[in-house]
């Protein structure tokens, strides 16, 4: 019974170029397919059948060819989901290669704040603190509507 979804699987597969195209059905860019009603993402299928097991529950396949229609299993390497997410070029990820906050304070060790997996800039939270106190003392002299 396999060897029918097996075959049903590779032919939906363009194999020309390095990249190994999956040229049916995809829902965010990634291949989807069916087997007895339980839908798998291409790759990981792909991947399985390949090297016979998936990576452990902790761990993502990644796209070392950044194409999410590509099911080729030398294109996929098993990561933790923050190196996936790092790899790529989402928001969390850009912010992570920045060097120096908006304002242009640098992340060193002294003046980096980490709160809820975020970092944040000290010289930026000091200077805020700083402003809130001096308006809330104006505001208290009557100066401040």
């Amino acid at each position: 019974m396999a060897e029918i979804w097996e075959a049903r699987f590779w032919a939906k597969v363009d194999k020309s170029g390095d990249c190994w195209v999956w040229t049916a059905c995809k829902c965010k860019g990634y291949g989807q397919f069916s087997i007895d009603g339980r839908r798998w993402k291409a790759h990981r299928l792909a991947y399985l059948l390949v090297h016979d097991n998936l990576p452990g529950p902790s761990l993502q396949l990644d796209h070392l060819c950044r194409n999410r229609a590509c099911v080729n299993p030398d294109h996929l390497e098993a990561v933790t989901r923050r190196e996936n997410i790092l790899r790529g070029v989402s928001e969390p990820a850009i912010n992570a290669t920045k060097a120096d906050c908006k304002r242009g304070h640098p992340f060193t060790a002294g003046n980096t704040i980490w709160r809820n997996g975020r970092r944040a800039c000290r010289a930026c939270k000091n200077l805020w603190a700083r402003n809130k106190d001096a308006n809330l003392r104006l505001a208290a002299l009557g100066v401040l509507g």
